[in-house]
């Protein structure tokens, strides 16, 4: 059986499991780690540093909720895709008028752009940061350097995975270094659980966190990435893999959670109060100015890694959303190379990156219920799912996620509106 990401499923879970008791465990994990590198990517840095800087500890309850709603989001996403051996648009294409696919196909389009932009640039902010290089240089570094990494999953998905996840522990090391330097004042922390806002200003950076953390384009992409590594035989190995791919999604989901939290706590403590920040130059800076060198250093090498993993995976995630909805197929490089050209032109037209990011961040909040709707009907439709639909209570939950979602969103553009 051949994927749409064009890979071959090497075996059975049976076959997986033989490998024994460490080494078979481990092969039916790894999917979420490559979706949990979506959750930590530059529009992470962007909005997560720009929050803390501004408010301290208030957005961080934001953070936990949107992190929470994700870890049962990817759940669901990669329920589907090992229960049906589809992706979610190919399940789009299968179960919905051709109207409404095209729709979601464009708005699936538009967020991948919007993703692979941030994820660029970011990766182009880090190496100039760290080397000093012309925006334009570090821009074709970057593009260099990501062909390479989609290069692995070529040679199997397993590397890819390996690669992706070194990457992230390289993100959780530069921000774990960070919070070992800063004072945390425990009760100012924990206000920051209690929901509430402070103007219009925190308001669109709420709903960047959002859309930065419970991102569209890999809530396509974790229901094909099942989907190429092991077949199921029958029911009850079904059943063996949903169990793995909840411990799976939990641990990963948790991981990026943490380094999220780890983001602002760090601006909190070490930013909030100081000079404004409002790009990442700044969050470099100050970051160095209050924290040294070193630590400046770490947060641009976890930037750079963010940039680098994350891109690839944004162009895999625009790889499954053009085969699963058109039923069309590029080279990973080809993509890769169209996708850069808004990305090459922000740098070229020397537009301030940090506000780039934050935006594009937006608008992937907005592309959140045109992925979460379809997701919550197919998952909850016996006709789809057979014996493993969601329970009731399940789809009340999905369904929650999505009304605050779209409230979010609604109320933002109640805000830009009303102050044009």
């Amino acid at each position: 059986m051949t994927s749409v990401l064009g890979q071959r499923a090497p075996e059975s879970v049976g076959e997986a499991l033989a490998r024994g008791p460490i080494r078979g465990p481990l092969r039916l994990v790894g999917p979420a780690f490559v979706a949990a590198i979506a959750y930590v990517d530059p529009g992470n840095f962007a909005t997560n540093v720009a929050g803390g800087a501004r408010y301290g500890y208030l957005l961080l309850w934001v953070i936990v909720v949107a992190n929470l709603m994700a870890v049962l989001v990817q759940y669901l996403s990669s329920k589907a895709g090992l229960v049906t051996g589809r992706s979610l648009p190919e399940l789009c294409r299968d179960r919905y008028p051709l109207p409404l696919r095209w729709v979601l196909w464009v708005q699936a389009e538009a967020v991948a752009m919007a993703t692979d932009l941030a994820e660029f640039v970011g990766a182009a902010i880090a190496l100039r940061l760290l080397f000093g290089w012309p925006p334009l240089v570090a821009g074709g570094a970057t593009a260099v350097a990501t062909l390479l990494l989609l290069g692995l999953q070529q040679r199997g998905v397993r590397r890819f995975e390996l690669a992706i996840t070194a990457f992230l522990v390289v993100i959780v090391a530069g921000f774990a270094a960070s919070l070992a330097l800063v004072d945390i004042v425990p009760a100012d922390a924990l206000a920051g659980l209690v929901p509430r806002l402070a103007g219009p200003e925190s308001v669109l950076i709420a709903v960047g966190i959002v859309g930065a953390t419970v991102m569209p384009h890999v809530v396509y992409l974790h229901s094909a990435l099942v989907t190429d590594r092991v077949r199921p035989a029958d029911q009850a190995e079904v059943r063996a893999l949903i169990s793995y791919t909840r411990i799976d999604v939990t641990l990963a989901m948790l991981t990026a959670g943490a380094v999220n939290v780890a983001m602002l706590v760090v601006a909190a403590a070490a930013l909030h109060g100081g000079a404004a920040v409002v790009t990442l130059d700044d969050s470099y800076r100050a970051i160095g100015a209050t924290l040294g060198g070193l630590a400046a250093g770490g947060f641009a090498i976890a930037l750079l890694a963010s940039g680098l993993s994350s891109s690839s995976v944004g162009t895999m995630a625009g790889q499954v959303v053009m085969a699963g909805f058109v039923g069309r197929r590029v080279p990973l490089g080809v993509r890769r190379l169209v996708t850069i050209a808004p990305a090459l032109l922000v740098l070229w037209l020397g537009l301030e990156p940090t506000f780039v990011l934050i935006v594009s961040q937006v608008v992937l909040s907005f592309g959140i219920p045109f992925a979460l709707v379809p997701l919550v009907h197919l998952t909850s439709s016996r006709d789809v799912m057979g014996e493993f639909v969601n329970r009731r209570a399940l789809t009340v939950v999905a369904s929650g996620i999505a009304v605050v979602v779209l409230s979010a969103n609604a109320y933002l553009v109640g805000l830009t509106f009303g102050a044009a």
